[in-house]
């Protein structure tokens, strides 16, 4: 029997590490999750990494030929193939995790952030196939972005561009874990829900569901739950955060003109929670010329296997 060409795509995330092979096509033959332990330094992760490769490989029960390595990690640089910096992995300043990863596979390797990934996953295998220019945000613990303009991933002079999450929605606002002060992911992401919720229940008199639980504790989640069963706190955070997510998504229109914005990942789950408010407020800041263009939409990536996915079209978008 003829081996299947597949790349491998990993995903790391500072808790939880995913890999899988996938296809040309963006199917995924074998995947398998493990953890991250972000204390330990790179080498030991990707050691553990590829023990599970060999494992997947032997239990598969078709031949397998790799074609290279795509990775999505935070705080990537493409250009280079490091690791710099990373808020929730120990790695020191910078990590070649390519040169790592080429120790135990001497193919092609693709490292980016997360979001990038995410981005040429959604081109490839997602719902902007066919489209050249559009955005992609990943609201997670923070908020990342990866920017598609004339089919080509924009990665700037350093190989790291693209972070609108630090973008700045207020000199003086909540403390980023960058070090700066009013970043975006600090309002507009799964933790900013979190904190917009601890100023509301401050600022609001409102009986709430969420009063009884500490900001320690509070989930995304719960938060959404609450909404969904008309919780006025969690309505009021929700909007808030589309208010500040629509406006900054606004301003990205203006630099970059895209058929479409991409929400992917946790919070994005929330639905018409997220959607519905921040496509008004995106709509109401964003310049009249642009009205109406501009799509808001979930991804279309397989729920499941999406970060495999969106790791592996880093490869397959190289090779053509």
């Amino acid at each position: 029997m003829e081996a299947r060409h597949v790349v491998i795509g990993i995903d790391i995330g500072g808790t939880t590490t995913a890999l899988g092979f996938v296809d040309r096509h963006g199917e995924v033959l074998a995947k398998a999750l493990l953890p991250t332990q972000g204390q330990e330094p790179a080498q030991e992760l990707v050691l553990r990494i590829f023990d599970s490769i060999q494992d997947l490989r032997k239990n598969h029960p078709v031949q397998l030929k790799v074609e290279g390595v795509g990775i999505g990690v935070p705080n990537a640089n493409h250009a280079k193939g490091t690791v710099e910096n990373p808020v929730n992995l120990s790695w020191g300043e910078s990590t070649d995790l390519a040169g790592l990863v080429r120790m135990h596979q001497n193919l092609p390797v693709a490292v980016t952030n997360d979001a990038n990934a995410a981005a040429i996953g959604e081109m490839l295998f997602g719902g902007a196939q066919g489209m050249r220019d559009f955005i992609v945000i990943t609201l997670g613990t923070g908020l990342g972005s990866g920017i598609v303009a004339n089919g080509e991933l924009v990665y700037g002079n350093n190989g790291d561009a693209g972070e609108l999450g630090h973008t700045l929605v207020d000199p003086e606002g909540r403390q980023c874990n960058c070090g700066n002060r009013g970043c975006l992911e600090t309002y507009a992401s799964a933790t900013g829900l979190c904190r917009t919720v601890s100023v509301l229940l401050a600022e609001m008199g409102e009986p709430s569901e969420l009063r009884s639980v500490s900001l320690a504790a509070l989930t995304a989640k719960q938060v959404s739950a609450a909404a969904n069963a008309g919780d006025p706190i969690a309505l009021a955070a929700f909007d808030r955060t589309a208010r500040v997510l629509g406006m900054k998504l606004a301003d990205a229109v203006a630099h970059t003109g895209p058929e479409a914005i991409f929400l992917f990942g946790g919070l994005a789950a929330a639905g018409d929670l997220l959607f519905k408010p921040t496509r008004e407020y995106m709509d109401r800041f964003m310049f009249p010329a642009y009205r109406g263009k501009v799509q808001l939409l979930p991804s279309g990536m397989a729920k499941g296997s999406s970060a495999v996915l969106g790791a592996a079209a880093l490869i397959w978008n190289e090779l053509g």
